[in-house]
């Protein structure tokens, strides 16, 4: 990695809490604040990771060792994460009990990044959610060292980017959100949808339609157009009281 500037020391006078920076729990007296050199633009590995796979995966993105540092990796200012291999974790169960007993109450977003490498991990897996859930974690699954490395990377990556980047996209205008809708029914495809919305014009005439009418769609098919008949068809609560009729009730006058 290419040389930075050494961190710098503040010193603080009397006790005081450490909010989101990475170092170990202060003790009575004076408190060292690590300020990074860096400005956050690397992630911080802890030296105990010497050696890990992951970290010649994590190539998006600089990265550096700091001694200052209790979890394995900080990923921002608020971000950090454990890394546990699943094998390990069944021949010392107490070690995640150590590392977050040291790990305290820091940080905002703490990530157990777990790299499943034994055949029947599910037991081991159960074990590990229920940690989480109760110390506030956020569970992560790797597969292989790559897989870890970009997961790390990625959180990164997306430090100050806002979250409607990675949220679902929304269509604006009523062609493709007809379309969204038919393709949230299953075996229906967007290629589907546009020949059923191109054959009959409205979502109205498609519903009101028959499955027959709807299986002469070219690439529709009977099997098809019997499900979607069925589910637009299909009343919304099951009552005795109710008409047995679904959305189609809704354009009949």
């Amino acid at each position: 990695m290419a040389d930075e500037p050494s961190p710098k020391v503040l010193v603080l006078e009397g006790n005081s809490e450490l909010s989101n920076s990475g170092t170990s729990t202060p003790k009575e007296g004076n408190v060292k604040v690590i300020v990074s050199g860096n400005k956050g633009t690397t992630i911080l590995v802890n030296p105990c990771q010497r050696g890990n796979p992951i970290l010649k995966n994590i190539t998006s993105v600089a990265w550096e060792f700091d001694d200052n540092i209790v979890p394995d990796y900080v990923m921002g200012r608020t971000t950090c994460a454990l890394f546990l291999s699943l094998r390990y974790h069944t021949l010392k169960p107490d070690y995640i009990n150590e590392r977050l007993k040291n790990l305290g109450k820091l940080y905002d977003l703490r990530v157990l990044l777990v790299q499943v490498d034994m055949k029947d991990p599910y037991h081991a897996l159960k074990h590990l959610t229920r940690i989480c859930l109760l110390t506030d974690l956020t569970l992560m699954l790797a597969w292989s060292p790559e897989e870890a490395g970009k997961i790390i990377e990625t959180y990164k990556v997306f430090e100050h980017k806002p979250p409607d980047l990675i949220m679902e996209k929304t269509e604006s205008d009523s062609h493709n959100k007809l379309i969204s809708a038919l393709t949230s029914i299953r075996s229906i495809n967007k290629t589907d949808a546009a020949t059923l919305l191109t054959n009959f014009g409205t979502l109205e005439k498609i519903i009101k339609s028959s499955h027959l009418s709807l299986a002469n769609c070219p690439g529709l098919g009977t099997r098809k157009a019997k499900n979607l008949h069925k589910i637009l068809n299909t009343p919304f609560l099951k009552s005795e009281k109710m008409p047995k009729l679904g959305i189609a009730k809704y354009f009949e006058k």
